[in-house]
């Protein structure tokens, strides 16, 4: 199962930071990456991390999004700064890549202009 929290409404150039709870799988072994599905458009990947902890961002966020993983905590999570209105969207967890995990709920992030 994963559990995203941490969503709320910011305003335009603001910081927030939230985080995916892994539970009953064995997360470590994983790539793993956070998606976001702004409203009316598909899901898309902003950010993945390795299970040695290289990192990759889509060019929109490159810069202003930081992605982490702690390992004993089964933790992911995604430092925001500079939010733009366009950030605006419900952001999940998953694999980075293969077969996927069940879909959690998401946070959703709202940026006010």
């Amino acid at each position: 199962q994963l559990q995203a929290s941490g969503g709320g409404l910011v305003q335009t150039g603001g910081s927030l930071r939230v985080s995916c709870k892994a539970s009953g799988i064995n997360f470590r072994i994983y790539d793993m990456a956070w998606y976001r599905q702004p409203p009316g458009k598909d899901r898309e990947l902003v950010a993945a991390i390795t299970t040695d902890h290289t990192t990759n961002y889509v060019d929109s966020v490159t810069g202003r999004f930081t992605i982490s993983r702690d390992n004993v905590r089964r933790t992911l999570s995604l430092q925001m700064n500079s939010l733009k209105v366009e950030d605006t969207a419900v952001y999940y967890c998953n694999r980075q890549a293969g077969d996927m995990f069940r879909w959690g709920r998401g946070t959703l992030v709202t940026v006010s202009s």
